[in-house]
Formats: C-alpha cells, sequence, structure tokens
C-alpha cells in the first residue's frame, strides 16, 4: 500500500491518475507520467514489457521499473502494476489497485496501444481480434471500471488516444487503423455520458511521435512533410495531456484534439 497523496505543489496536487502503456521510458506515456508527477498528481504506471520485446524496437532493459525509481527520486507517489491488456480481467484490476494506493482516482490516460503491420491480403482474425481486445475492449473496460469508481470529486478526467486514421491513409496497419479510429469515435459519446458525472472525456492524436521506433530515412522524410518541421515529440503530448487533465480544461470534453505541429492539417 502506498501512503494517499498529501498537499503539494502543481495544479494537479491531491489528483491521482493511472496511466497505461508506460513500458518505455523514451516513449509517450513515460513522458506524461514525467509531467503529471511535475505537477502534483500521484501516478499509477501500467506497463506490459513482453509486447515490447516481440517489436522492432524492443523492450526498455530498465522498462517501468526503472521509470518508477526515477519519479520517486524526485519526490514523485507513484505505483506500478504490470498488465496483459488483452485480458478483459486486467482493466478493472487496474483501476482498482490504483483506489487501493492512493485512495481514489481521478484521471485515466489510456495510452497503451498494439500496433501491427498488416495489410488488406496480410490481414488475420487472430490479429484483428487481438488488436481490438487491446486497443479497444480494454479502453473501453477501463472507462467503465473508471466511472463506476469516481465519487463525484472535481477534476474527473478521462484521456483516450487515437492516431492519424482521419487525416491520412495508413493501408499498411490495418488492425491498429480500425481499433484506433473506434476510439476517435466513441469520444462524443463517451464525453456525453459522462460530462453529468463530472467526468470530461478527450482523445488525443500525437501525431508521429518520435519514440525511437523510426529509422534515419523515415525520420527525415517525416520531418521534412511536417508544416512544424519536425516529429512530434512525447514531451509534446505531455504538455497537452497535463492540461486537460488540470482544472483549467475542465469544461472541454467530447474533443479529438492533435498535437502534431500541423501534421493532420496537411
Amino acid at each position: 500500500m502506498t501512503s494517499a497523496p498529501g498537499p503539494g505543489p502543481g495544479p494537479l496536487a491531491g489528483r491521482v491518475a493511472l496511466v497505461t502503456g508506460a513500458s518505455r521510458r523514451i516513449a509517450i506515456g513515460a513522458a506524461i507520467a514525467r509531467r503529471l508527477v511535475a505537477d502534483g498528481a500521484a501516478v499509477v504506471l501500467h506497463s506490459w514489457a513482453p509486447y515490447d520485446a516481440e517489436q522492432p524496437w524492443g523492450a526498455d532493459p530498465g522498462g517501468a521499473d526503472a521509470l518508477v525509481d526515477e519519479l520517486r527520486a524526485a519526490g514523485g507517489r507513484v505505483a506500478h502494476v504490470p498488465a496483459d491488456l488483452a485480458d478483459p480481467q486486467a482493466p478493472a484490476r487496474l483501476v482498482e489497485t490504483a483506489r487501493r494506493a492512493f485512495g481514489h482516482l481521478d484521471v485515466l490516460v489510456a495510452n497503451h496501444a498494439r500496433s501491427g503491420a498488416q495489410s488488406l491480403e496480410q490481414l488475420t482474425a487472430a490479429e484483428l481480434d487481438l488488436t481490438y481486445a487491446v486497443n479497444t475492449r480494454a479502453t473501453l473496460l477501463l472507462v467503465q471500471a473508471f466511472a463506476a469508481q469516481h465519487d463525484g470529486r472535481p477534476g474527473g478526467r478521462l484521456l483516450t488516444f487515437t492516431s492519424g486514421q482521419y487525416s491520412a491513409a495508413m493501408p499498411a496497419e490495418l488492425p491498429y487503423t480500425a481499433s484506433k479510429a473506434a476510439l476517435h469515435q466513441l469520444t462524443r459519446s463517451l464525453a456525453v455520458h459522462l460530462m453529468p458525472r463530472g467526468i470530461t472525456v478527450n482523445c488525443v492524436d500525437p501525431g508521429p511521435n518520435d519514440t525511437g521506433y523510426a529509422d534515419a530515412q523515415l525520420h527525415a522524410a517525416v520531418a521534412a512533410a511536417n508544416p512544424g518541421g519536425r516529429w512530434s515529440t512525447p514531451q509534446d503530448t505531455a504538455r497537452l495531456v497535463a492540461w486537460l487533465g488540470s482544472d483549467e480544461a475542465a469544461w472541454v470534453t467530447g474533443q479529438v484534439i492533435a498535437s502534431d505541429g500541423g501534421w493532420s492539417a496537411r
């Protein structure tokens, strides 16, 4: 049991956040966790390193445990729960663990994602089912569990993540594209349903994000094509998430917001 959060500096002092998909310290989930801790929140990190180990970029050798050490060394109140979100019971367990660790849960950042390269000709039912299970089903079950435990206290915030499928074709990543499009389209319905309970719902598009997966050729091509002249960074995304999680964004709900330097506006 981690001690309950006490008063502290920052716009999120006294708030508790659950951030999923924080397995790699170079990536978006870790940047969000750092920013939320800096803003005063207690943070529960979710990770699933076996997924990263299967990917070309590989697992972070230190991973979420090293991130926990880093954040605690900076004075953060942090807990960590590894879980495979393909398990339909995992979302409720994550939310309950966060509530037990810190007494309540105010902010859910559903940042996790399964990404796979399958075009129409390569498409398999197994990959479709697994990608939907992790990206779409798990997110909805997290939302359900989060809303069920929320007691109406100020600061209820729910943030999901989409991708660029609404602004540019992604024919080589059909399972991922379909699952992220579903989250995009759920935003308004969830927002309308949960706003009367004091919970805002917004969806973040982080744009092409420099998390260490691109080779030099792709890196240069994306930077040249972006009106901003560079890739998005995890820190760009973290700034938006922190603002949407704060009291300043209390009247913003039902929105899909890109932090991408103009990539989606091309």
